[in-house]
């Protein structure tokens, strides 16, 4: 049986979804999982079955029980600390998976070479774009048989103390400026399946702020006006919205066009619904699966590289 190394960098909530789907898809194609973790604080008690997973924990990089080549590399811990995790372990992983987004605001000028050396493997998380709702509307808009969008106008909009049962949202890097929070980069999936629609917009109009009542110091509502080529979009962002609202919506030739993420259905120009209904984590399993399949593949740039994520980091931030 074949064994597969990987190291997470940092294991919160999202780096212990990784874990366990990564586990479960190893299990699957029959391959021997060892998992490290590198964490900040071992006297953290991890998420109920994720010390199970794992064959050692340490807190640096040339810890001895640390191994000095991965095969896989999360990195998972703040966005604040992700450039710095990269540095450390440069040259040290065959394949990296970077959560998404890929650095803070203040670090847009990050130079990649710097971290990663060439023919680097990497994937920068991108979750939306392996939800079924969007991939049911993909396959709409590569069917032509709509026409071509007018305008999009994009909505995500959910309360933020909701988003973790248990956990004092102050605390959470969400609403800590200083540790890459605030909406407008927090829900850059917003942005990043945009661009994978439609590629770029050639000018981006943005007012952001905190304007709630929120005990936040990020901005907390983001609001954007675009244009392409030969559509126009308007996107709304916001941590204040009570009940989750996650959609997309093109004005085509045939009518609207309505993908809902929340609902989890796809809504066509003629009033039909196409049902993509689905647990949320069927989405992380797709996204894993793929970088497994790439990382064990010859191709070198992944469908999200780290040069694409930056680049939609900064279009977010009105930097493009």
């Amino acid at each position: 049986m074949p064994t597969l190394t990987a190291l997470f960098v940092g294991l919160g909530s999202i780096g212990t979804r990784h874990l366990n789907n990564l586990h479960a898809l190893c299990q699957q194609r029959g391959v021997t999982l060892r998992a490290d973790a590198l964490r900040s604080d071992l006297a953290r008690p991890l998420r109920p079955g994720a010390a199970e997973r794992l064959h050692a924990q340490f807190t640096g990089p040339d810890d001895p029980a640390a191994l000095a080549r991965y095969d896989l590399a999360f990195i998972t811990n703040p966005t604040s600390l992700h450039a710095e995790a990269l540095a450390s372990l440069r040259g040290r992983a065959g394949a990296l998976f970077i959560e998404k987004p890929i650095f803070a605001a203040e670090q847009t000028d990050t130079d990649l070479s710097a971290l990663l050396p060439p023919g680097q493997k990497a994937y920068v998380a991108a979750p939306m774009r392996w939800c079924g709702t969007m991939l049911a509307l993909k396959e709409r808009l590569a069917a032509g048989v709509d026409g071509r969008p007018y305008c999009a106008r994009v909505l995500c909009s959910s309360y933020l103390p909701d988003w973790r049962p248990g956990v004092d949202y102050r605390t959470v890097y969400s609403a800590r400026k200083a540790l890459g929070g605030g909406v407008t980069i927090d829900l850059i999936h917003e942005w990043d399946y945009l661009v994978d629609l439609f590629g770029a917009p050639q000018t981006l109009y943005n007012l952001k702020g905190q304007y709630s009542e929120l005990e936040v110091d990020s901005d907390d509502v983001s609001l954007y006006i675009a244009r392409w080529p030969h559509m126009l979009g308007e996107v709304h962002l916001d941590y204040f919205g009570r009940g989750y609202r996650r959609s997309i919506e093109l004005f085509t030739p045939a009518g609207s066009l309505v993908a809902d993420f929340g609902a989890g259905t796809l809504t066509l120009p003629d009033g039909a619904v196409q049902h993509c209904e689905e647990d949320v984590n069927a989405r992380y399993l797709r996204e894993m699966a793929y970088f497994l399949d790439y990382a064990q593949s010859a191709e070198t740039q992944s469908c999200n590289p780290p040069e694409l994520a930056l680049q939609v980091l900064k279009l977010t931030l009105g930097e493009f």
